[in-house]
């Protein structure tokens, strides 16, 4: 606790948003009683620390591009939830995706026509102004540079774009024919793009990726490990089951990247059915029986090529989604047995002190672990 702010972890558990201190302590899940909504996500926060952007979607398959989303501002002193993004509406589906630089305004990303688009516009919806075309492709993944001044994100086919916040001076950072280019990351110091490359005709369900860096003018790009970084996590039993891309992170102070480093031959108990259509890619078959291997979480030098490995992988455990705290001391991540609910855990920078924290709201997992400081009570 400093300067009357508490740090906590926010993560999802069964659609809805939880708390916890990194000690294990004061577990709670938020509970804003808005009728008709499926599900709820963390969006960014404000500067002050004392409130931020949530997301509510009227069905839990957000994937789907029709579904009527809700952007709001959360306060955590008052508790007070207000619907913000309703003025001159865009389309149904529509998210937050960052606050800029003065937090009057913000960058959306609405679905519309098929399109994923990048707009900016006021907190309350109007004055949108067209970043990305009709036509141009489906972009999301945004990231806005640290110094507020530039957006990365990647767009169909699946590149990886940066450009100035009125859509000018675009550069394409990684472009390939056959490659799929997903999730770009500044490095603390704006120099560097951290992305995943997959191979969809070789790995159809998305599982694996290699993790590249980049220069955010498209001057350099490097490719830094093998493919074998889990990418499309899928995991849990049907009852608990969990996925979604499993990107990477900076560390603080530029140095690391966080990995995840699958075994040999490992593979999921879900499987993806290259046999059947696939109309909204999460086409699999659960067979545990079937799973092997697992993950472990490293860190990468990606300059130097040093490797740190945080974690051992006991059979059939997946390690996964790691992200550090804002000091560079520790890092929470998630951990999935084959078939039974994902775990959150935290530990120590250098992999001691790992610390199981919670199995989610009614046991039905825990996942997308994030630090975040809130005025304390």
């Amino acid at each position: 606790m400093a300067n009357g702010t508490t740090t906590m972890l926010a993560f999802t558990s069964d659609r809805r948003i939880g708390m916890i201190r990194p000690d294990g302590s004061e577990e709670r899940y938020l509970d804003f009683s808005i009728a008709g909504q499926a599900s709820w996500q963390f969006g960014p926060r404000f500067r002050d620390g004392s409130r931020i952007i949530v997301h509510s979607f009227e069905d839990e398959k957000t994937w789907q591009g029709n579904v009527q989303s809700h952007v709001w501002v959360y306060d955590f002193v008052s508790g007070a939830l207000t619907e913000i993004a309703t003025e001159g509406r865009l389309a149904p589906f529509t998210v937050c995706a960052a606050l800029l630089e003065d937090e009057g305004r913000m960058v959306i990303n609405p679905l519309i026509d098929g399109e994923q688009r990048v707009f900016t516009a006021n907190l309350d919806g109007s004055a949108p102004h067209a970043l990305t075309q009709p036509g141009e492709g489906f972009a999301y993944g945004i990231s806005l540079s640290p110094d507020g001044g530039k957006l990365a994100f990647h767009i169909t086919p699946y590149q990886i774009w940066t450009m100035d916040l009125d859509g000018s001076r675009r550069s394409v950072v990684a472009a390939d024919a056959g490659h799929l280019y997903f999730g770009p990351v500044w490095s603390p110091d704006g120099e560097w793009l951290a992305y995943l490359d997959c191979i969809p005709a070789a790995d159809p369900g998305h599982d694996w990726a290699a993790l590249c860096i980049g220069r955010p003018d498209g001057s350099e790009h490097r490719v830094v490990t093998e493919m074998n970084h889990w990418f499309g996590t899928s995991y849990g039993s049907p009852r608990t089951r969990g996925g979604g891309s499993n990107t990477t992170q900076w560390s603080p102070d530029c140095k690391w990247l966080t990995y995840t480093r699958a075994l040999p031959g490992s593979r999921t108990a879900w499987q993806f059915q290259p046999q059947r259509p696939d109309t909204d890619h999460f086409n699999r078959d659960y067979l545990p029986e079937q799973a092997r291997g697992g993950t472990e979480l490293c860190l990468l030098d990606p300059f130097a090529g040093e490797l740190r490995q945080l974690t051992v992988c006991d059979p059939l455990r997946w390690d996964f989604r790691a992200g550090w705290s804002p000091d560079g001391e520790q890092i929470v991540f998630s951990r999935a047995v084959v078939g039974e609910p994902s775990e959150l855990w935290v530990m120590d920078a250098d992999g001691a002190n790992q610390r199981f924290l919670s199995r989610g709201c009614n046991e039905m997992g825990a996942d997308f672990g994030r630090w975040i400081q809130v005025p304390s009570r």
